[in-house]
């Protein structure tokens, strides 16, 4: 699966890595449903720290298309409220 940070760029990710990036993305979800900006900030920084962790960046020159966005950094708790879907930034 090909996982892109906004803002970064894309990383190879096994599908053996998606329960625990799940985990980390329910985390994130929480923190905005709650509007909790500091475990917000905690949350989203582990989530693209974990996908950094167990991903391979992805070759620049390939023009592959990612299977998943995620939000920068940088995205607000609101940028990122506006993304979620019924099953967070990660489905599953």
């Amino acid at each position: 699966m090909i996982v892109r940070i906004l803002g970064e760029g894309q990383y190879d990710v096994s599908d053996d890595a998606l329960t625990r990036l799940n985990e980390l993305d329910a985390a994130v979800e929480t923190a905005v449903e709650g509007g909790d900006e500091a475990a917000f900030a905690t949350a989203l920084e582990a989530l693209l720290e974990g996908v950094r962790t167990v991903g391979v960046p992805h070759a620049l020159d390939a023009l592959d298309e990612s299977d998943l966005i995620l939000p920068g950094s940088d995205a607000t708790l609101e940028e990122v409220r506006d993304l979620l879907s019924g099953d967070g930034l990660i489905p599953g």
